[in-house]
């Protein structure tokens, strides 16, 4: 089964990171979430609260699922996996100073493989230095990550640019997931 890469931590945002745990492995693929260390960490849900008194101007964050990590950052072989997923979240704001998974993403666009990028995980593929020339979505709040870092953002709920795939949100998995997917099929049988 060819493998597609899940980095987290804490504050990851289970839709973003849930979605494609169970969805890779209904096209074949095996989902293998990493994290800094092989433990679990706490998942956030990122909303805007519908009907509130008092309205939110972004997204509020609470406690969601756990999430186990199977694998460091450190012991990943980038070679052995299919894809990268760059989920979204708060846990990029930490984790795109971890330079063994800056090495991991690099890895990803040098040899072209497929590469998925929703809402925050933009924050990673910036700071690997991946960005320029790419056309690309992600939530609007983090549309600078992409344009200060050489790209261009798009506001639409995919694009495909590519071996990349990005989306805004979780709102947009079900579009995300099948461009993604066919990235990886058409990866497969080359």
């Amino acid at each position: 089964m060819s493998k597609v890469l899940i980095p987290i931590g804490d504050a990851t945002e289970v839709l973003d990171t849930l979605y494609p745990v169970f969805r890779l492995p209904e096209d074949g693929f095996e989902a293998v979430v990493a994290g800094p260390e092989a433990r679990h960490y706490h998942g956030v849900m990122h909303e805007i609260p519908p009907n509130e008194n008092i309205p939110w101007d972004i997204t509020r964050e609470q406690p969601a699922y756990h999430i186990r990590a199977t694998v460091a950052f450190r012991d990943v072989r980038p070679e052995e996996y299919a894809g990268l997923f760059l989920s979204g979240g708060r846990a990029p704001e930490y984790l795109r100073y971890d330079q063994d998974l800056l090495r991991i993403t690099r890895h990803f666009f040098e040899t072209k493989k497929p590469v998925a990028v929703v809402c925050h995980g933009v924050e990673i593929a910036a700071a690997a230095g991946v960005l320029p020339g790419r056309t690309m979505t992600t939530v609007a709040k983090c549309a600078l990550d992409i344009t200060q870092f050489g790209g261009q953002y798009v506001n639409q709920p995919v694009v495909v640019d590519g071996h990349m795939v990005s989306a805004r949100t979780w709102h947009d998995n079900t579009l995300f997931m099948k461009e993604f997917l066919k990235l990886l099929k058409a990866n497969r049988s080359s």
